[in-house]
């Protein structure tokens, strides 16, 4: 969804080794999120929320499993 509360920016890494050296990246994709939390390769929604949430300092969310009690 756009929003004007979110920003993103892309790297090739190959063309800024010095953007890759400074958030050593190790393999991709890679996404930081205000430079406090991060993580590398495709994640769960659930995962990618808590990483946003823990980013702007508000507690995580637990999530039920589907068809979980």
């Amino acid at each position: 969804m756009a929003s004007p509360n979110v920003t993103a920016e892309v790297f090739e890494v190959q063309e800024f080794p010095e953007a890759a050296r400074q958030y050593q990246v190790m393999g991709v994709p890679k996404t930081i999120i205000n430079d406090t939390s991060e993580f590398v390769g495709a994640v769960p929604d659930e995962v990618f929320l808590n990483a946003i949430l823990q980013a702007i300092g508000k507690p995580a969310v637990e999530f039920m499993p589907p068809g979980g009690a």
